[in-house]
């Protein structure tokens, strides 16, 4: 009877130790925190175009990357803010931006070549920024060329809320990583 007792002992600590070992551990992603949502930006301007625009989904925040070949991380001017409406530059025109919120990024940069006046980043006006495909975003809900008026590229970045954001600024680069929430969590 010991024996048999002994032997179910046993079997059920190698069962449940083979249980814990099967198991695969839970994993969380840590997400920044402190990034707010008050107007960011840098004094500079550079005559260096825009070239493209793309956007990435990263597990804690949606990214947009302004880029400008050549330009050097100092050198790049910007300002990016929520606003309640987004309005062209020049004109006044009302640009409307699908989401809850509304960022306006501004680029101390033309898209088009100063000296010829041809277009380097090939987009119009009001609509949707070429290339750009936010399907599966978590945070992005619409992206809109605004225009280029005067060396400044507009452009409307409709997120799903108000929600924390950063600007980086990187050689040939302008990086805008808007959080998914407020916490920490993903």
């Amino acid at each position: 009877m010991i024996c048999a007792s002994l032997v179910l002992v046993g079997a059920t600590l190698t069962t449940a130790a083979a249980s814990a070992v099967a198991a695969p551990a839970a994993t969380t992603t840590a997400c920044p925190t402190g990034w707010g949502s008050l107007p960011k930006s840098g004094p500079d301007s550079t005559a260096t175009p825009v070239r493209d625009v793309r956007t990435g989904r990263h597990d804690c925040y949606d990214r947009m990357v302004v880029d400008l070949p050549g330009a050097e991380r100092d050198g790049l001017g910007y300002s990016v803010r929520y606003v309640d409406r987004l309005h062209q530059d020049g004109s006044g025109r009302p640009v409307p931006v699908s989401g809850g919120a509304v960022l306006e990024v501004r680029v101390a940069a033309p898209s088009y070549d100063p000296e010829s006046g041809e277009p380097t980043y090939p987009a119009r006006a009001g609509d949707p920024l070429p290339g750009v495909d936010l399907t599966g975003y978590r945070t992005f809900r619409d992206a809109r060329f605004v225009g280029s008026f005067e060396g400044e590229t507009q452009i409307g970045l409709g997120t799903r809320a108000r929600l924390p954001f950063r600007v980086l600024q990187l050689d040939g680069h302008l990086v805008i990583d808007v959080a998914h929430g407020w916490t920490g969590g993903r």
